[in-house]
């Protein structure tokens, strides 16, 4: 990669006959010559920054009309990039912004790499490193406080922190350094002074810390599987907790064949619901896939809902299916509890013995603690107490917090350990009473490990892992 090549790229998604406009994007010192070559702006526009012209984009060499477009120029250094950038804004689909991509291409440009846009805005001082990966945490939002948390971040408001940090540690250390330096010409360190600053930004790295998990959910989301025995109401209760009809419903067992997945957002957590086939013997080969499916998806899931029938009540079959997924965090669901208001028998000739909640639990079935939300799918009924259970689980977890303000990706998590551990080796040092060369070693650690979060300290191969994970178009 150089800094001195112009880039170009498609800069909105496209598909067929979906989205109205498609933006191509061009930035580098020849952005401006390039379309100049490729677009005509009729009458007498002029082009200068940060002003809109209208025209054609064409084939250079064969006058051939591309497509009608708008075209925005933006002068370095006002710019995202801080480069000159033009953008191309044309039709949308895939043939008009492939066409002026691949103009822009012949003409002098060389096609993007994966968020290299967002990296010359880092490596030009546009933004920072914390701010490069918000982009990329609000291009993928799934809820709308993941984006707010992106947003923050994006304005600047994890640096700032960091950033604040990292100064008092530079200036512990130019008050330790200059006393290895000029020890006959300054007063004694204060010590106390020294451990309460080093104490001050530990403490302060902890609270940062303590929102990895909360932002790592907010990003990822909770993957939450629905299992059950056939025919319990596991298709009702997506449809009714999706507002969809996206699973099949009928009265015959086995009906659901593969796993059907629904994104929902509970509590501002984005969750993607699986509803799994009915997991039972079977000699359907298309059945027993499914089934086998349904067994790995509640085994990578972060929480099971265990659907069972309430008119019913708990068969020696749900214990089977418990014993599948009790290593997971469970809820149990008693679904058509509407039906259940009048008791009925236990299946002639099965020989199973219905066992209820408080039965469940005397049998030791998931503990005192187990979640039981009562639900009646067909009629909507339920919805608002699963959702309640689903979060005090997560909160149960630890995994909820009040308000962030920040939240640090899993990146940023290992490099505040290590400033904490760095912190905390210098404690030992000054309580070992070793000499001030000791207190540097790890003190400048921290204030590494600080700055390769801002990138303000940050390797070839650091930015390369978190550039990839952009579109190209970033």
């Amino acid at each position: 990669m150089s800094l001195s090549d112009t880039i170009a790229a498609i800069a909105t998604a496209i598909s067929p006959q979906q989205g109205s406009v498609g933006i191509v994007r061009l930035s580098g010192d020849r952005a401006e010559a390039i379309a100049k070559q490729i677009f005509h702006a009729g009458g007498k526009q002029e082009w200068a920054s940060h002003r809109i012209l209208y025209g054609f984009v064409r084939n250079p060499s064969s006058r051939e009309i591309v497509d009608e477009s708008l075209l925005l120029l933006m002068k370095a250094p006002r710019s995202f990039t801080r480069e000159d950038v033009v953008e191309f804004h044309c039709h949308g689909g895939i043939m008009a912004v492939q066409q002026v991509l691949n103009l822009c291409l012949e003409n002098g440009a060389r096609l993007a790499e994966a968020g290299e846009f967002s990296l010359r805005a880092f490596l030009n001082g546009r933004i920072d490193l914390t701010q490069a990966e918000s982009i990329n945490d609000l291009v993928g939002a799934k809820s709308a406080q993941a984006v707010q948390l992106a947003i923050a971040s994006l304005r600047g408001k994890l640096a700032h922190s960091l950033k604040y940090l990292r100064g008092k540690c530079l200036n512990l250390l130019t008050e330790i350094e200059a006393r290895i330096d000029f020890e006959d010409d300054l007063p004694p360190l204060d010590v106390e002074w020294v451990k309460s600053e080093i104490s001050f930004v530990a403490q302060e790295s902890q609270q940062i810390l303590a929102t990895a998990d909360r932002g790592e959910l907010l990003r990822t989301g909770l993957k939450v599987a629905i299992v059950g025995r056939p025919n319990v109401g596991k298709s009702s209760l997506l449809n009714a907790w999706s507002r969809s009809d996206r699973a099949i419903v009928t009265d015959l067992p086995g009906t659901t064949r593969d796993v059907v997945d629904s994104q929902l957002v509970v509590g501002g957590i984005p969750i993607q619901v699986l509803d799994t086939a009915g997991i039972r013997e079977t000699e359907d080969v298309v059945e027993k896939i499914g089934v086998e499916r349904s067994r790995q998806a509640a085994q990578s899931a972060d929480l099971v809902l265990m659907v069972i029938d309430a008119s019913i009540g708990w068969i020696e079959k749900d214990t089977e299916i418990y014993e599948i997924v009790n290593d997971r965090p469970v809820i149990l669901v008693m679904n058509k509890i509407d039906l259940a208001l009048t008791p009925s028998p236990s299946p002639k000739g099965q020989g199973e013995q219905i066992l209820t909640p408080p039965l469940l639990r005397e049998r030791g079935l998931g503990g005192e603690g187990i979640p039981i939300v009562k639900t009646a799918a067909s009629q909507n009924q339920g919805i608002e107490d699963l959702e309640a259970a689903i979060l005090k689980c997560i909160q149960q977890d630890a995994i909820a917090a009040a308000n962030l303000d920040v939240a640090i990706n899993q990146r940023q998590k290992a490099c505040l350990l290590r400033v904490v551990q760095s912190l905390d080796n210098v404690k030992i040092a000054i309580t070992d009473q070793l000499p001030l060369d000791f207190w540097t070693i790890d003190l400048r650690a921290a204030i590494s490990a600080i700055g390769e979060i801002t990138g303000e300290e940050v390797t070839e191969s650091v930015l390369d892992q978190i550039f990839s994970r952009f579109c190209i178009g970033k």
